[in-house]
C-alpha cells in the first residue's frame, strides 16, 4: 500500500501503541515511509511522560528522574503506516560534550531528512519555557518547515492563573512562527490530553495528494 492509500480514520486507538525499536543513528531507523510525529525537547521536559499519558499506558515509554537518559531514537507504532518517535532530550550540562555533540547531530539529521516526519511536539517544562536550545530548534524546524505544537508541560506545578499567564506570553513570543501552536499540559493529571489527541489526529490523518509530507525537500 502507498502513502497516497493510507487509511484515515476520524481518530485514533492511541491506547494501541507498540514500541518497534531503539535506533542509534537515522540510518538503523524504520524505513523512511508513512507518517511520523516526534516528541522532542530538554532532558527531564517529558516526553517519555507525555507518550505513556497518550497510550493511557504507565510503562510504554521509559521515563527516568535522571536527566540526558534517553540518547536513542525510540520509535513507536500506532498502526502499520504511523508512529510516534521519542528523541533525546537536549541541553543536559552533564552529559559528555562529545556524547552531546552526537546526541545534536542525530537531532538535526533527523529534523531535516526525515521525508516521512509531518510534526514535532516541543515540551517545555512551564517553570522554564523558551530556553536558548528551545529557541533554536524552534528556529531550525521553521527552516525545515516542521508545524510545531509546544506542550507547556507539569502545568500541574503553577497555579491556575500563573499557568495560563505563561501560555499567553509564550503564544505571544512564537507569533512570528505560523506553523507553532501552544497548549498547556500535564502528564500527571491529563490535562490538555484531548487537544493533544485531536493535534496527532489532524497530522496523522494529514493527505495532500502526493504523500505523508507537506514539505519541500528540493
Amino acid at each position: 500500500m502507498s502513502d497516497l492509500d493510507l487509511p484515515k480514520p476520524q481518530h485514533f486507538d492511541f491506547s494501541q501503541i507498540e514500541f518497534i525499536k531503539s535506533s542509534p543513528s537515522l540510518a538503523q531507523s524504520p524505513e523512511d515511509v508513512g507518517i511520523e510525529v516526534a516528541f522532542v525537547g530538554r532532558s527531564n521536559a517529558g516526553k517519555s511522560s507525555a507518550i505513556n499519558a497518550i497510550a493511557g499506558r504507565a510503562n510504554l515509554a521509559r521515563t527516568s528522574k535522571t536527566p540526558g537518559r534517553t540518547q536513542l531514537i525510540n520509535f513507536f507504532k500506532i498502526d502499520e503506516h504511523r508512529r510516534l518517535v521519542d528523541l533525546p532530550g537536549y541541553g543536559y550540562a552533564k552529559v559528555p560534550q562529545r556524547v552531546q555533540k552526537q546526541l545534536e547531530e542525530m537531532l538535526t539529521t533527523y529534523l531535516s531528512q526525515r521525508h516521512c516526519l509531518q510534526g514535532l511536539m516541543l515540551l517545555m517544562d512551564i517553570r522554564h519555557p523558551l530556553m536558548p536550545q528551545d529557541k533554536q530548534l524552534i528556529h531550525f524546524a521553521n527552516d525545515c518547515e516542521l508545524p510545531i505544537h509546544v506542550l507547556l508541560t507539569k502545568c500541574d506545578k503553577l497555579k491556575r492563573g500563573a499557568s495560563q499567564n505563561t501560555l499567553i506570553q509564550t503564544r505571544h513570543t512564537l507569533s512570528a512562527y505560523p506553523r507553532v501552536s501552544v497548549q498547556t499540559f500535564s502528564a500527571l493529571h491529563r490535562f490538555g490530553l484531548e487537544e493533544v489527541h485531536q493535534k496527532l489526529d489532524d497530522w496523522f490523518n494529514f493527505d495532500d495528494g502526493i504523500g505523508a509530507s507537506n514539505r519541500n525537500f528540493s
